[in-house]
């Protein structure tokens, strides 16, 4: 029988490489994004600090894969087109839903999740720049090949509707899970609240296919 091999060049590099990427997730719940830096990642994966760039090519390189790793919103377009081939016979009225609600679950459950948007709204930087194009084009496609035509000459129309909603549950999670924050009484972090909420979503939908 052979032997499991249980270390080499390939296992050790893909080892570390998880290290680095969980080091990034924990500094930045801890720290915040001041607190990303070569020395510190390094530090905290137990690692010499010359794999980031041996495996990554910099720490840019580093956080761009550790977000493309972490972001709800990174769908493979592969997966994406599947969800609109199926979401096409109600114009996707279930999937914009579905896709909020999930997007409010994800905020409310994952830290590092939280910290990327905030990250990605007060800081300027390509990789977040780029991340954001890609939810972008996942949008697009939605949108394009699905609810355009649906609210073509229609006195509502989805894209803003779909951009308030997402703006609040970031706006509502975000501050509630840093500062305490209620907003109209509500805390989303308590259960009762959550199923309030993703009733609203679904009415604000209804309403607007309606």
């Amino acid at each position: 029988m052979n032997r499991k091999i249980t270390s080499g060049p390939i296992r050790d590099k893909e080892r570390t490489k998880k290290k680095l990427l969980a080091a990034v997730g924990k500094i930045l719940k801890k720290d915040g994004f001041t607190g990303l830096n070569v020395s510190q990642v390094a530090l905290r994966a137990k690692v010499d600090r010359k794999l980031v760039y041996d495996y990554f090519g910099s720490m840019e390189g580093l956080v761009k894969e550790y977000l493309n790793s972490r972001d709800y919103w990174a769908v493979n377009v592969d997966h994406s087109t599947e969800l609109i081939e199926q979401s096409k016979g109600d114009f996707g009225k279930e999937m914009a839903y579905h896709l909020l609600e999930d997007q409010l679950n994800s905020l409310i459950a994952n830290e590092e999740m939280r910290k990327i948007i905030s990250w990605g709204v007060s800081e300027s930087s390509k990789v977040l720049e780029e991340l954001n194009e890609k939810r972008e084009f996942l949008g697009e496609q939605f949108f394009k090949e699905i609810t355009d035509a649906y609210f073509k000459n229609k006195d509502k129309d989805i894209r803003p509707v779909a951009a308030l909603l997402i703006g609040g549950i970031y706006y509502i999670t975000l501050l509630a899970h840093t500062n305490n924050g209620l907003i109209c009484g509500i805390d989303i972090r308590k259960e009762e609240a959550q199923a309030e909420i993703k009733k609203t979503l679904k009415q604000i939908i209804d309403w607007a296919y309606s």
